[in-house]
């Protein structure tokens, strides 16, 4: 007779410190695992806090803060009847760590510390949190008051142990704990653990979705087992993108993967899984050699059972089969991450919506394309009835509830809230201005189409007012030093221009706020200094800045068919 559980992880779009909203978000997620029947429910990496609180998690405030929050939770009527695993960070003995915090039913049964920090690439995490360095050891906790009264637990465990419940046993690998040469998965899984929990705050990289597969499903491949990965999701107030793709794996195969890419907040994925497959995938004889000496963790006991009978007495249900690994396409990555990006920066900053110079030229291009994208994915979101997605949009758009707008066209969506301007002068050609032209139409943007000769010829006639010297290009008998510097001033000037049209294009159309600047450099050109500093690449933010000219060749060649923009050709 099998023993069927239902298990549930989550993607959440937490904001750094915005302690309510991720209160809401987290209480959605257990809501919607309770609902689908699950008896376990994971969440990412710092959750109640959000991972990109940077030098705030110095800060006594986001600790209790932080446990003001878990209070709520824990006296919440979702949290209910389940199993939850929750992330925040916890001071013990005046050291900071970043945790997990396992409770059940108004309870705390561990606080378990992140034993290996990342701390290389995006990550600082040592210059705010200690890795717990005591392997298979607990310590005691003791709670904050106003914890211990909703509780009546004084002190709990802190350290490295796992959970055991009636029917299974629980324990956790947090995150970069994965990616370490003996990460924790292998000595829990020879002890009997049966469920091992992730929970991550993991950027996205192009084609990083590939490493971290594999090693989710090595983790459990030849030892066996459940394999719950959750991750943050969206942007949390810095440069990178957290790519959610939460996970349930078995016995190394995925039996649910939830989206990569989307703009909704919350998303939760379950599966329900035979407790059974794992003890028989484990059978071999040298796993059980070896797992007879392998340390023990301390077992702590948590009086329910995650299996249901009821589950067993139903013929109808079965575990969740095993399906394809699925993986967008590199340019697939660019059009969908970027742009998910884009929104959650748009939305969080309260602007109107976007400026950009359009050279006629592929960055720009790639850019506005990124834009074309994100309109896209809000008005895909928007047509599914994601209230939040619609609430921000008439934001965005400085529309209310009361008109009943719903972006329901990307290109109507874009004029509202996509400037584009070209910025040409007497060197211009006919065709990227016709391209940029051309381009915006196809978007839908708002464009504008300018010749700043005049501010040019100004800034020139200033310096040979003052100087007495009129420098001139190469072409006219200038040298080297005059060539560059009259080149400089045109870039330059746009810069200027872009800033002062972000600010007064909104209020030219009747509009309120003002529009954030976007940049077209790519990352070949940053890596090897090829700009001018100060000019139009000098912007709020720049989506394509992680992105090779080589990449944003074929996304644009991907995009021409995929979006239906021939002019990108």
């Amino acid at each position: 007779m099998g023993h069927l559980i239902t298990v549930a992880t989550c993607s959440l779009n937490q904001w750094a410190l915005d302690f309510k909203g991720n209160l809401a978000r987290t209480l959605e997620s257990i809501r919607i695992a309770k609902e689908r029947g699950a008896t376990l429910r994971i969440g990412p990496e710092l959750e109640i806090t959000g991972y990109g609180c940077a030098d705030h998690f110095l800060e006594g405030d986001t600790y209790l803060h932080s446990w003001e929050v878990l209070g709520q939770i824990l006296t919440s009527k979702e949290a209910e009847g389940m199993l939850l695993d929750v992330g925040m960070p916890v001071m013990h003995k005046n050291v900071k760590y970043n945790c997990r915090i396992i409770i059940q039913d108004s309870k705390i049964l561990l606080i378990r510390p992140k034993m290996f920090m990342a701390n290389d690439g995006n990550y600082r995490e040592l210059r705010w949190f200690t890795p717990w360095a005591k392997q298979r050891t607990t310590e005691e906790y003791y709670l904050p008051r106003m914890i211990q009264k909703i509780t009546g637990q004084v002190t709990v465990p802190i350290g490295d142990a796992v959970i055991a419940t009636h029917d299974t046993c629980i324990g956790v690998e947090m995150c970069e704990e994965l990616f370490t040469p003996n990460s924790p998965h292998i000595g829990l899984s020879l002890d009997g653990v049966e469920i091992i929990t992730n929970s991550s705050g993991s950027h996205h990289e192009l084609r990083k979705l590939h490493t971290r597969m594999e090693l989710i499903k090595e983790a459990t491949l030849k030892s066996g087992g459940i394999y719950l990965y959750a991750n943050q999701k969206g942007c949390d107030g810095d440069r990178l993108y957290y790519d959610g793709c939460a996970l349930i794996v078995v016995n190394g195969e995925v039996v649910a993967q939830g989206s990569q890419f989307s703009i909704g907040d919350v998303e939760v994925v379950t599966a329900t899984i035979d407790l059974e497959d794992i003890r028989s995938f484990r059978s071999a004889c040298s796993r059980g050699i070896q797992a007879a000496s392998s340390p023990s963790y301390r077992r702590i006991q948590a009086n329910m059972a995650l299996s249901d009978g009821r589950l067993e007495d139903n013929p109808a249900i079965k575990p969740t089969v095993i399906k394809p690994v699925f993986y967008h396409t590199p340019e697939e990555e660019i059009s969908l991450g970027p742009a998910c990006w884009l929104w959650d920066y748009l939305r969080r900053s309260k602007t109107s919506g976007f400026f950009l110079p359009l050279s006629g030229g592929i960055d720009s291009c790639a850019t506005a394309t990124i834009v074309a994208s994100m309109c896209r994915l809000v008005v895909k979101s928007c047509a599914k009835g994601d209230q939040q997605t619609i609430a921000d949009a008439r934001q965005v758009t400085g529309e209310t509830a009361e008109t009943g707008y719903i972006p329901t066209d990307p290109q109507e969506f874009a004029s509202r809230i996509f400037h584009t301007c070209y910025m040409g002068t007497k060197n211009s050609s006919n065709d990227t201005r016709a391209r940029a032209k051309e381009l915006a139409e196809s978007i839908g943007s708002y464009h504008v189409d300018l010749n700043m000769d005049t501010v040019v010829a100004a800034l020139q006639a200033l310096f040979t007012l003052v100087t007495g010297k009129t420098p001139a290009f190469r072409a006219h008998g200038g040298s080297n030093v005059e060539n560059l510097a009259l080149q400089n001033i045109q870039a330059r000037l746009r810069m200027v221009i872009a800033y002062i049209f972000a600010q007064l294009l909104p209020w030219v159309r009747g509009r309120p706020g003002s529009l954030l600047v976007l940049g077209s450099a790519n990352v070949d050109e940053c890596l090897r200094g090829y700009f001018t500093k100060y000019d139009c690449s000098s912007a709020d933010i720049n989506p394509i800045g992680g992105i090779s000219k080589s990449d944003l060749r074929r996304f644009i060649a991907y995009a021409q068919l995929a979006f239906n923009m021939p002019i990108l050709e």
